[in-house]
């Protein structure tokens, strides 16, 4: 069975999500601080994470900071900051969703299954080679003069959507749709967001990216070298 950790400081919150979630048949946990959240995943490693940000103790952008230290788990934030910059931050940390409250079980139930899906899914591709970086898709492994680099499940998702159609813009939509399902295809900041992230551990010159480009307003693309 799925087993899921709620983290939130609100018991009322904990016990309604813990009751909903296992009357789904997922395994739930529930605490109430930063500190239980880390102490839990070391202990249990969930399948996913559902995160508030404002505990006590650490805050729930701390958690995701210290948890992707160390574990790939899913985690979805769940949150009354409806504010951009506040998205874009927990994203940044290292996010994988934002759900802001108050949110309709069944949106959080396909957030649930959209994560559990990436973290699942493979994808059988060849070795792609550039002159700065080496990616093997199948295995999960990005190298960079010959050091290897960690990608986040999304990441990688969103790499392996670009660089199995070399040279073709790939929308914004499509993208979404693809790494993160058909319920994320306006969510077009997770692309900024996770790109950038994508463009600094694997880009020359992550300002200036060569291999990962925009085209503003419409999507991205991978552009190889010449030769590859």
């Amino acid at each position: 069975m799925t087993r899921i950790l709620v983290v939130d400081d609100e018991p009322q919150i904990r016990k309604t999500l813990s009751v909903s979630l296992r009357a789904r048949d997922f395994t739930v946990a529930a605490v109430g601080s930063g500190e239980e959240a880390l102490e839990a995943v070391a202990a249990s490693m969930p399948d996913l994470v559902l995160l508030d940000l404002g505990l006590p103790g650490i805050g729930g952008r701390q958690v995701v900071q210290r948890l992707r230290t160390w574990t790939d788990v899913p985690v979805i934030i769940l949150s009354v900051r409806n504010e951009q910059h506040e998205k874009v931050a927990a994203l940044d940390a290292g996010a994988d969703d934002y759900l802001t409250k108050p949110f309709g079980v069944e949106e959080l139930l396909a957030r649930i299954r959209a994560a559990l899906r990436r973290r699942s899914a493979t994808v059988d591709t060849p070795l792609v080679r550039t002159r700065h970086f080496e990616l093997d898709l199948t295995a999960k492994r990005a190298t960079v003069a010959g050091a290897e680099v960690r990608l986040t499940p999304l990441e990688w998702g969103l790499v392996e959507q670009l660089v199995r159609s070399p040279g073709r813009l790939v929308g914004r939509r499509e993208l979404l749709q693809a790494v993160w399902g058909p319920e994320y295809e306006r969510e077009t900041n997770y692309l900024r967001v996770h790109l950038a992230n994508v463009r600094r551990k694997l880009e020359p010159e992550p300002s200036r990216p060569r291999y990962f480009v925009t085209e503003a307003g419409m999507g991205y693309r991978f552009q190889p070298d010449p030769e590859t």
